[in-house]
């Protein structure tokens, strides 16, 4: 690591951050191992290689984000902001549509997802804007540049469709527009009309997003249709008792009855095979995660940074409530991964150069912002 920055800085590396998220990463790994195990005996490790492959090529990314000053990113936010567009727009004209979704780009033998990347994107240029804007937060007015800024590529995202993401996008606003010091009235009143505007906003919802909303409120509607994810899940994590069934022998995972096990569903897995006690433990490993990047965030030197690490922050904890809650049946399905936990290449790939802004951030903090 020494090679990429100073050894001073390297002084400042937060390597409890890193550590927790190693954790976290190797626990995926036993999961995503037992969930593809039974049922694809011919490539059983294929999917636990594919994403040690991928969390090593994040761990290279991180280590090119930490190698320069984060402050460079604010200089570029335009360019950054521009090439997000286009690469979202890419995507409807040489992305590969899969299950009805057109999301993925094709790089060969690897596939990406401009969306995921498109969080960080969205994360570095937001601060910036809001670090011009702070203490000129107190109307609906001083927010309409926000909104139009994070609203194009939410549009372009929910075109995909990938409403999932799109709320993503709403999580990162409201955290880092709250740290901003916008005024209570005005995220109150923002919350309001966001309450008010869902019968407007659900004729706007494809079917299956319908569906899946209706399924949440109810899931025995359509036991063996749209409610077999939320109901196999839940049988899962309830057999799993205090200390679960043990590793590669949940039934509901190893006879196939919980569809997208090693994906969106992967907590079921955890919860069946290691129990309540499996469960707190990744629990308790984010909760220290999110607790540790508050604290470097209230130590950056910055504005721009601790708006940096909120984003980050923001949008691990909205994926981690909404895909953890789903598993449970008491959030709707919307297809969010686990952060270091559900499989997948652009996800691990996207959390990694997160870690590496908060790192950064970190490493070159100085003074107490709040």
């Amino acid at each position: 690591m020494g090679m990429f920055i100073n050894k001073k800085l390297l002084k400042k590396f937060d390597y409890p951050f890193l550590l927790i998220v190693t954790l976290i990463v190797g626990i995926g790994l036993l999961t995503i191992s037992s969930a593809t195990h039974v049922n694809r005996p011919e490539n059983s490790y294929h999917y636990v290689k594919m994403q040690v492959l991928w969390f090593v090529l994040g761990l290279i990314a991180m280590m090119v984000v930490i190698s320069f000053d984060y402050r460079i990113l604010g200089k570029f936010a335009k360019v950054i902001y521009v090439g997000n567009i286009l690469m979202l727009l890419s995507v409807f004209f040489i992305g590969k549509r899969v299950m009805g979704a057109q999301r993925w780009i094709n790089l060969g033998a690897l596939s990406i997802q401009p969306s995921e990347l498109a969080k960080i994107a969205i994360i570095i240029t937001l601060a910036k804007h809001l670090e011009v804007k702070k203490g000129k937060l107190e109307n609906i007015k001083d927010l309409i540049p926000i909104f139009i800024h994070i609203g194009v590529p939410m549009l372009l995202i929910m075109k995909q469709p990938d409403l999932g993401t799109s709320l993503v996008f709403m999580a990162i606003l409201f955290g880092m527009l709250f740290m901003a010091g916008i005024g209570y009235r005005v995220l109150f009143g923002m919350m309001a009309v966001g309450v008010l505007s869902i019968p407007v906003l659900w004729n706007f919802l494809e079917d299956y997003q319908k569906n899946r909303i209706l399924v949440f409120l109810n899931p025995n509607m359509d036991p063996l249709g749209s409610g077999y994810h939320v109901i196999q899940s839940m049988i899962a994590i309830g057999s799993g008792r205090l200390v679960g069934k043990g590793i590669f022998k949940g039934t509901q995972n190893q006879l196939d009855f919980l569809p997208e096990q090693h994906t969106d569903f992967i907590f079921s897995v955890l919860g069946e095979e290691l129990g309540f006690v499996g469960g707190f433990v990744l629990l308790f490993l984010f909760f220290l995660l999110v607790m540790r990047g508050l604290h470097l965030a209230s130590q950056s030197k910055d504005v721009f940074g601790m708006l940096i690490i909120i984003g980050v922050i923001s949008m691990f904890t909205f994926h981690i409530l909404v895909n953890i809650g789903m598993t449970m049946g008491i959030m709707p399905v919307t297809g969010l991964p686990l952060p270091f936990m559900s499989y997948g290449g652009s996800s691990m790939l996207t959390n990694m150069i997160a870690v590496g802004l908060v790192l950064n951030v970190g490493m070159r903090r100085h003074k107490i912002l709040f």
